[in-house]
């Protein structure tokens, strides 16, 4: 059984005044629509505040986690025992004048949108990024990728705050980045992407706009509309997911207001009012159907977070 966490909440409405709203519900910050309640939660707006909220937390030993746009994430049904950050940081800034020329922006920003403003500049580097709806946060800790590039191989620094080391400039080298993972994820570290800057190279802005379409047409042939996570599962050495679990017969699984896509079997929709525990349950159907079918241990591209404890079946690797 998890021990409950009692929040602090007179010390946090000292701290943080009438920026702290309590006891809300998380579907409203998630790209599924799903979650439950959070005691607290705070909006950031930039990236001072972010490191402020961060620094405090971390003083009073409240746990929480930063969402920017929710997407990549299953909620609990039974909330989070913590305060939540919502990401709203997001100022960007085109760098020409340094070799290579760069675009430097805060965690919040949307990728896609971040990629499209350097398009419109005339630059290349960042076509890729395009078709994600993630932030640059979120991105930079999960090693974003998609068609012909990932954050691994355009990162140029993140500015972390790291609660033991303390605020400093990572490269990606530092990052010990793999397939849709790096340090920060894999070890749960107590960090913060308060920013990021990602090398660029010189073209035209009709190059440039060509390519992202192309990805953007490819990817709305493959991928379905609807409330959901991204991709549920990543993909295993030499194979896809999404086939692995259409080739055990699970593809169109429904579960409560949860599907799995009849479009792209690595995508679970929220069609009606979804539960977590729907989504969960799906997730187990794939990852035994699979299993006894090609011997094949899926692993989860998303994070799951909050209260899993009264769940019928528990997540490994939870955030408690």
């Amino acid at each position: 059984m998890v021990s409950k966490i009692t929040l602090p909440l007179e010390l946090l409405r000292k701290t943080f005044g009438e920026r702290l709203q309590e006891n809300v519900r998380l579907e409203n910050y998630t790209t599924a629509h799903i979650g439950g309640i959070v005691g607290g939660l705070l909006i950031a707006n930039n990236q001072e505040e972010l490191t402020q909220f961060a620094t405090d937390l971390w003083a009073m030993s409240v746990p929480f986690r930063i969402l920017g746009n929710g997407s990549n994430v299953l909620v609990s049904d039974h909330g989070y025992q913590g305060v939540i950050i919502v990401n709203r940081a997001r100022n960007m800034k085109i760098v020409t004048n340094e070799d290579p020329p760069s675009v430097w922006a805060e965690s919040g920003a949307n990728l896609g949108g971040l990629a499209r403003q350097v398009a419109l500049q005339g630059f290349s580097g960042m076509e890729w990024a395009a078709v994600i709806p993630g932030t640059v946060g979120g991105a930079v800790y999960g090693n974003a990728g998609a068609y012909d590039g990932d954050i691994q191989g355009s990162l140029l620094l993140a500015d972390i705050l790291h609660q033991k080391l303390g605020r400093n400039n990572w490269k990606s080298s530092q990052m010990q980045y793999s397939y849709r993972t790096s340090i920060l994820k894999s070890q749960h570290q107590p960090a913060v992407i308060l920013s990021a800057r990602f090398a660029l190279s010189p073209s035209t802005p009709a190059l440039v706009q060509e390519k992202m379409r192309k990805f953007s047409v490819q990817r709305r042939a493959s991928q379905p509309p609807g409330a959901s996570m991204g991709s549920m599962f990543k993909n295993p050495p030499g194979d896809f997911a999404g086939r692995l679990i259409e080739a055990a017969g699970l593809k169109g699984l429904r579960i409560g207001g949860a599907e799995i896509s009849k479009k792209h079997a690595n995508f679970f929709i929220n069609t009606e009012e979804a539960t977590a525990q729907d989504i969960w349950e799906l997730i187990q159907q794939c990852r035994n159907g699979v299993m006894d079918t090609f011997g094949v241990d899926l692993e989860l591209e998303i994070e799951t977070l909050g209260d899993w404890s009264a769940s019928k079946d528990t997540p490994r690797g939870r955030e408690e």
